[in-house]
């Protein structure tokens, strides 16, 4: 049993070293998120845009961003309200205004090689029955989606890329460039980190192997 005491030890810290390398891995994704403004406060949208069908006077937003989930997502900055948004588009019949406030993020947000325009706000006038990604498509072309209908550019920002896991340094991992609630996108949050389960493993192993090569000494010396 000497030899596995003296292994223990060094399979401890193994261990140790092989969980904080998974925590150091991606931590969230870069993409856009979707916002609703009630009260002057802004609220994490439970549901996609194609999804909402936002009444005449209401105020989204939407904010280039990373994080895991809504808790870490950037807020559209700014306070501008629906009455100064779309003080110039009178109400029409048949028809509604959405004020949509287009927060493009910071340069440390930014994909490599990209600089995010000047954030906006901006009064879309739509059918009565349009969604938010209407509303959005109307003042804010091109849109870019994934073949999962995942939100990846408005106005044309970013050029590339789509929900793309980041790690700690902000730099985009290898990997597909399209993200989707079933692969792990922003709507669904991250899963959850590899580092543990293969660090137990591999330090499974390390003590397998010290507890045979143990026994086959005494084997041998008996």
């Amino acid at each position: 049993m000497t030899a596995v005491r003296r292994t223990a030890p060094v399979l401890v810290a193994a261990l140790l070293l092989l969980v904080c390398a998974g925590r150091a891995g991606a931590t969230g994704y870069r993409y856009w998120s979707f916002w609703e403004r009630t009260d002057g406060h802004w609220t994490y949208a439970t549901q996609g845009p194609a999804s909402v069908r936002p009444d005449d006077g209401t105020v989204q937003g939407f904010r280039f961003t990373v994080g895991a989930d809504a808790a870490d997502a950037g807020r559209p900055r700014g306070t501008a309200d629906f009455g100064t948004i779309c003080a110039d588009t009178p109400a029409k019949a048949g028809s509604k205004r959405v004020g949509l406030v287009l927060d493009f993020g910071t340069p440390a947000d930014a994909p490599s090689g990209e600089a995010p325009p000047e954030r906006r706000a901006v009064c879309a006038r739509v059918p009565s029955d349009a969604s938010s990604a209407d509303a959005l498509a109307a003042v804010a072309g091109p849109l870019r989606y994934d073949t999962n209908a995942l939100l990846c550019a408005i106005a044309g920002y970013p050029h590339k890329g789509c929900g793309e896991q980041v790690s700690t340094d902000r730099e985009p991992t290898a990997g597909p460039e399209s993200g989707s609630p079933e692969s792990g996108s922003p709507e669904s949050g991250s899963g959850p980190s590899l580092g543990l389960p293969i660090g137990v493993g591999v330090v499974a192993l390390l003590a397998g192997a010290a507890i045979w090569q143990s026994r086959r000494r005494r084997n041998a010396s008996g």
